[in-house]
């Protein structure tokens, strides 16, 4: 049950308990399987007595439990990891841009509440950041479900105060209240060209996962003549010519955005995930990307 639902709009309730129960059915299928090691070894603590399973270990069966009950028991055992996952997602006003039937920040919402909830499953301690030029809201780590819904709520109801995108401070929060080992989804556009003030900091510090999401009229401006764009953190309006000509410069400024972006992560050694508004397949490869760095 979601606490204090009585006070959240019903589609905000709606849209938590939709993400909870997808979320449980991804976790439940044959794409993910529990992190948690069944052996036993330094810094493994008992699980549970269950019933003996072709190919375990014999050195584990429990002879007194199995007399009493006339069958083979064995003492599962679980890996004891007290890890910290830190959600860092980006709500400045350009998050809100979209050209299709979602915007960004949907899509990073969905995708920052169903980290929260995968963490809450493998019994991590999750802890949320919303970012814009400013710290617009810190939730310290926990690991309860009544914990994630409080996240989750965060996520689907924040209005920021700041309009303007500043990463770094961002990262210099993160650093003054990290402790011990953690991982960090670092969920912006990354339009924001001094990101990289802190980032070799934080990179050292803190196991760095940059999700990137943009439109796809963010990496690629159709040739439509002359428009009119307006900043979404600013308000300033600019007129645009979008004649072939130009278009191909724009294209080439911005795909050096990235190209950029991209040789700073390969640098500091952080992992990069893409999600665009326009795909609606990118949790399915959020699960692979786990799987790959043996997280979940």
């Amino acid at each position: 049950m979601i606490e204090n639902s009585k006070r959240l709009s019903p589609d905000v309730v709606l849209k938590i308990k939709q993400l909870e129960i997808f979320t449980r059915r991804l976790l439940n299928g044959a794409l993910v399987g529990d992190s948690r090691s069944a052996i036993k070894g330094t810094g493994f603590e008992f699980d549970q007595i269950r019933d003996y399973n072709c190919g375990d270990d014999i050195r584990f069966i429990d002879w007194k439990a199995s007399a009493r009950n006339n069958k083979l028991l064995i003492k599962q055992y679980r890996e004891e990891r007290n890890r910290t996952i830190y959600v860092a997602v980006d709500v400045s006003q350009s998050s809100i841009f979209g050209s299709g039937v979602f915007n960004k920040q949907e899509k990073i919402v969905e995708l920052a509440s169903v980290l929260a909830l995968v963490a809450q499953h493998g019994k991590d301690h999750v802890g949320l950041l919303l970012f814009s030029d400013n710290i617009e809201e810190y939730v310290p780590p926990g690991s309860s479900l009544q914990h994630v819904h409080f996240i989750m709520e965060k996520l689907l109801t924040v209005q920021p105060k700041r309009a303007q995108t500043d990463i770094s401070a961002a990262l210099k929060h993160l650093l003054s209240v990290k402790k011990g080992d953690a991982i960090l989804f670092l969920i912006s556009d990354f339009i924001d060209n001094t990101f990289d003030t802190y980032l070799a900091q934080v990179s050292k510090r803190f196991d760095v996962i940059a999700v990137r999401c943009l439109d796809v009229n963010e990496k690629v401006i159709p040739a439509v003549g002359f428009i009119t764009m307006q900043d979404l953190e600013t308000g300033d309006l600019i007129e645009v010519d979008m004649r072939h000509k130009n278009k191909n410069y724009i294209k080439q400024v911005l795909a050096e955005r990235i190209e950029k972006q991209n040789k700073l992560f390969q640098k500091h050694r952080i992992d990069l995930f893409e999600i665009s508004p326009d795909r609606t397949d990118y949790l399915g490869k959020l699960i692979r990307f786990f799987r790959q760095r043996m997280m979940y």
